[in-house]
Order: structure tokens, then C-alpha cells, then sequence
């Protein structure tokens, strides 16, 4: 059973996933692999989508340190939320840097990692491929039977 404070991690974790996909990656652009979120479509206001941006920004911030993430964490995360935030506010380019960039994104991936090595977080055990087994033995049991007829 996960300790309290693993399952409370665990738990920001998720709401982050979700919210980093919500922000970064959550509309798909037709007939491609790209996919942009609500931060760059709010980026397209000036100066005051990029601001919007910058406080949607900080709330994986606030869930780092109620995770108890150390200082350099935390800025780390400030400057990539700077760097979005500047990025976003150059002209016609800067509404292509911020769907690219994904600074929620990136900052999701460093708590995690961070909150993985603070629990020394085994990944979950995967389950015995019974049915690759039993399929490959039949098929190497007919490759035998096959060469053992032909020979």
C-alpha cells in the first residue's frame, strides 16, 4: 500500500499531467503530429495572452513547493516559465515559440523526476507476457515439427 505522502505526490502528479496537457498539448493541428494547447491559443492575444499565460504557468510552480521541492528546483521552473513568457511576447514568432517551447510541460517532467528520486520510486513491475510465450512456442514447435518432416 503507497504511504500517505507518496499518494498525495502521486497525486499532484497526475493533476499536473493533466494540466501540462490541458496547457501544452491538448489541441491537435489536422493532418499533422503537432499538437498546441490552451497557453498558445491565449498567446495570441498581445502582451495580455502571454501574462495570462505566465500566471497558468504558476500553478505547477505552487504544486512544487507544497511537494516540497528544493530552491534550484524552483528555478529551474521560474526560468522556463520566463522563457515562454519572453519567448511569447516577440512578434509572429513568439505565438510559434510558445506552442513549441511548453514550458508546463517541462516543468511537470522536472517535479516528477525530482519527486521520483525523493521516493526511490521502483517503475511498476509489468505483468509475465503468458500470451507471447505460449505463441511463440507454437510457433517454434511448428518450425521443429516442419524442418524434422522436411529433413
Amino acid at each position: 500500500m503507497a504511504k500517505p505522502i507518496e499518494a498525495r505526490q502521486r497525486a499532484i502528479l497526475q493533476r499536473l499531467e493533466k494540466f501540462s496537457r490541458f496547457t501544452d498539448s491538448s489541441i491537435p493541428i489536422p493532418f499533422t503530429r503537432v499538437t498546441i494547447g490552451v497557453d498558445a491559443v491565449i498567446g495570441l492575444l498581445p502582451g495580455i495572452g502571454d501574462l495570462a499565460g505566465l500566471v497558468l504557468a504558476s500553478y505547477v510552480l505552487v504544486e512544487a513547493h507544497r511537494a516540497g521541492a528544493g530552491t534550484a528546483l524552483k528555478l529551474r521552473m521560474v526560468r522556463n516559465m520566463g522563457i515562454d513568457f519572453l519567448g511569447g511576447l516577440l512578434p509572429v514568432v513568439g505565438d510559434a515559440f510558445d506552442a513549441v517551447y511548453k514550458a508546463n510541460t517541462r516543468n511537470t517532467r522536472l517535479l516528477k523526476h525530482y519527486l521520483e528520486e525523493q521516493l526511490a520510486v521502483e517503475p511498476p513491475r509489468q505483468p509475465f507476457p503468458w500470451m507471447t510465450l505460449i505463441g511463440l512456442s507454437i510457433l517454434f514447435a511448428a518450425i521443429t515439427v516442419g524442418l524434422t518432416l522436411v529433413f
